[in-house]
């Protein structure tokens, strides 16, 4: 009779002491797991607040994109193309001082040509320096201290779309970009910018316009060097730019943790084409934004209408068949599929373009009203740019700054 309780007893006790280790168990491995979680979030942590982009991926991304366009050239090639810009450049520069009553001694020597890969490499360096001007507030944002492996392991999520995003932007452009005025904006050393010619594109758009390489090469060197031009002979026209590009630095920075919301429902409405006017990167601006946006969208139109204005005016006797070069790209530009309107749309390349159209009206406008000299007080100061409503009516320009 008494066998069977302390079996019993055993029994109790054999699962009491069970259930004890089982419970230790799960404690000592649930506390595992919070500690190897812990580590783990502040590795992530650490990693996430490296940067907001993985500019090694945005190299890669963007330099595989870009060799997908026909057209590549080996190193030989390119070498052989650098005399012939030299050429063009030996006999653009001249000419384009004399019509712009100044000198530009070195800039033949800044003149490089580059491959697509080349480019790429270039303004991967640009863009870097850029986002760097504002990285460290954004990620005290996106990654604070102390703020777990969720958030750290979203950030890092976030870089990657990031870095393919901004790597497909750059090798969009980098396969149709002919040529750049390449000038550290926002150095704190004010040094001359080089041009950039890349001829792979070159040739490429040559052989699509049906018309001859040699002189397509000297009319956009005549181009890239105007921006030369613009920016060396006018020592307070970088300064002031740079001025505007780093308060919406700092202004983007101090808005950014509603910007991603913002950004998707603006995109939507343009989608919808219920923007009413306005483009999408406006609507996501605050008003201080929005007025240093259309000043800096003023004076680059006015740079890139300026330079499209010298193109045909000064390429006339220097390029063989300028007018139907012009001709011909011009028609180009507009010409584009939907697929390429939309990412310009999307990624903003889309206000360079009617950067270009507005600026030449307004420069060609000046021109026929009072005379090229007229053009001069452009470049006096910031008190004679033009505003964007200037920009768009030239006769107020004229009335503003040749009434006084």
């Amino acid at each position: 009779m008494n066998a069977p309780r302390n079996e019993n007893r055993r029994s109790r006790f054999g699962s009491g002491w069970r259930a004890d280790r089982r419970w230790q168990a799960g404690f000592l491995l649930g506390s595992a797991i919070g500690a190897a979680a812990t580590v783990l979030g502040r590795r992530a942590e650490r990693i996430a607040r490296r940067g907001l982009v993985d500019w090694g991926t945005v190299e890669r991304v963007a330099i595989r994109r870009a060799q997908k366009a026909p057209g590549k050239l080996s190193a030989l090639e390119l070498r052989a193309a650098d005399g012939a810009y030299r050429e063009a450049m030996a006999r653009v520069v001249p000419r384009l001082g004399e019509a712009l009553g100044t000198s530009l001694p070195g800039v033949v020597e800044r003149a490089t040509v580059v491959d697509r890969s080349g480019w790429i490499r270039a303004n991967v360096g640009t863009f870097r320096a850029l986002i760097s001007r504002m990285e460290g507030q954004l990620l005290d944002q996106v990654v604070p201290e102390g703020g777990g492996l969720t958030r750290a392991t979203m950030a890092l999520a976030n870089r990657w779309v990031t870095s393919q995003q901004l790597g497909f932007l750059l090798g969009f452009m980098g396969s149709r970009v002919l040529g750049q005025y390449d000038l550290a904006m926002l150095s704190a050393e004010a040094e001359d910018g080089r041009l950039l010619f890349v001829e792979e594109n070159v040739r490429s758009t040559a052989h699509a316009l049906g018309i001859p390489v040699a002189p397509f090469r000297t009319w956009i060197a005549l181009h890239e060097t105007t921006h030369a031009f613009e920016f060396e002979a006018h020592p307070w026209l970088r300064p002031y730019l740079a001025e505007r590009l780093e308060r919406q630095l700092s202004l983007f920075s101090s808005s950014a943790s509603s910007l991603g919301r913002d950004t998707i429902r603006a995109i939507g409405r343009a989608l919808r084409g219920e923007s009413g006017g306005e483009h999408w990167m406006e609507s996501v601006m605050g008003d201080e934004q929005k007025r240093l946006f259309r000043e800096t969208q003023a004076v680059m139109s006015l740079l890139e209408g300026f330079s499209d204005y010298v193109m045909d005016e000064v390429g006339r006797g220097l390029v063989e068949d300028v007018e139907k070069i012009s001709a011909r790209f011009h028609e180009r530009r507009q010409r584009r599929s939907g697929f390429e309107r939309a990412v310009l749309r999307l990624t903003g390349m889309d206000l360079k373009l009617e950067q270009y159209a507005k600026g030449e009206r307004f420069v060609r406008a000046v021109a026929e009203a009072k005379g090229r000299p007229a053009l001069a007080r452009i470049w006096d100061g910031p008190h004679t740019l033009p505003t964007a409503e200037e920009i768009a009516e030239p006769d107020r320009w004229i009335a503003r700054v040749h009434a006084a």
